[in-house]
């Protein structure tokens, strides 16, 4: 998830008018929540679910904080 997070805030920060950042990063946080609980879920493994989940949630919103803040530093 990490990586999608990556991804998905430098196509945004390509593609979407500066003013559109804080709209669709969170928009993207919540696409990679709902991937994350799909993706967990399909592994059907009962041990570590919660931690799995809760690192890759983590680890996405830490990678999509770095973006908000150097999008909006060079907005």
């Amino acid at each position: 998830m990490w990586f999608l997070a990556l991804v998905g805030a430098v196509v945004i920060g390509a593609v979407t008018p500066p003013t559109e950042y804080l709209t669709w990063l969170p928009i993207l946080l919540a696409g990679l929540v709902i991937l994350t609980f799909f993706i967990q879920l399909g592994i059907q493994r009962k041990e570590g679910f919660v931690f799995r989940a809760m690192t890759s949630i983590t680890g996405a919103v830490i990678v999509l904080a770095a973006a908000t803040a150097i999008l909006v530093a060079i907005a």
